[in-house]
């Protein structure tokens, strides 16, 4: 059975055992005064979506409040409440009475997550395409170069981010808060994906990529522009669901290598 990250509401955080965040300045759960358990709970969100992100944590693998909160040298109130915004944001599952989860999705969450982003994205260019500013064609320009620089650097999960908040911000320029809402919540999975199933040797020529779109944007090329994203994230879909496939199917001959040697000896 696969474990896909939805959006938690607050009532799925409360049944988890996460309570709603204290209001600055206040005692937090933790015991410490708010500015102090915002800087504990902030350090411990970076780590856990950094881990995510560089694909150290592996899909289906649980996150026990206890052992984070030893690690983290922090209590297990600061984690729960780290764990309930990861789920909200789509990057882990919470399930009620058993705690967090690394999402695990089937072959066919990830098709109809990336199926959804490729509807919303070609529909967001179509929109734009030729009508941008300089100075929001400006901000694109700059991104990708950032892009780029992080690339030439092979800091994988900080490229994936940095891939991801480049879709943000051209959706973010429909100026719509509805979309921008629903596209954080699909690049988030698709990051995730990226993470779990895509080799970090594969970070891609995602910046080439982006700086192509952009200069098709500048000069109002609507459907070549639209054939270039279809395409940039068919190639993801791709690769991820190829290395998905592959966790999903178990090499029988590796694992009874030795019961085949013995019937044939």
């Amino acid at each position: 059975m696969s474990r896909t990250a939805a959006p938690a509401s607050p009532r799925d955080a409360s049944s988890t055992g996460v309570t709603p965040d204290t209001a600055p300045g206040s005692a937090g759960d933790d015991g410490l005064p708010g500015n102090a358990g915002q800087q504990i709970e902030a350090r411990v969100y970076l780590a856990i979506s950094q881990a995510l992100l560089s694909g150290k944590l592996r899909p289906g693998m649980p996150l026990r409040e206890r052992n984070l909160a030893q690690a983290f040298g922090c209590t297990r109130g600061a984690v729960r409440k780290v764990l309930a915004r990861l789920g909200f944001e789509g990057k882990l599952v919470l399930e009620p009475n058993r705690g967090a989860f690394v999402p695990q999705p089937s072959l066919d969450d990830i098709r109809q997550t990336y199926r959804a982003r490729r509807v919303l994205e070609t529909g967001v260019i179509a929109s734009i395409c030729g009508q941008l500013s300089a100075s929001q064609l400006a901000v694109l320009d700059e991104h990708v170069a950032t892009e780029a620089r992080s690339h030439a650097e092979g800091t994988h999960e900080r490229s994936i981010r940095l891939a991801g908040e480049f879709h943000l911000k051209l959706i973010g320029m429909a100026d719509s808060a509805e979309l921008d809402a629903f596209a954080r919540q699909l690049v988030a999975k698709t990051e995730l994906y990226k993470a779990l199933y895509d080799p970090a040797e594969f970070i891609h020529c995602a910046p080439t990529e982006h700086a192509q779109l952009v200069s098709q944007l500048r000069d109002g090329k609507t459907q070549a522009a639209i054939a270039l994203a279809a395409a940039h994230l068919d190639e993801l879909e791709a690769r991820v669901l190829t290395r998905a496939a592959a966790a999903e199917t178990p090499d029988f001959r590796a694992i009874f290598a030795e019961a085949f040697a013995g019937a044939a000896s």
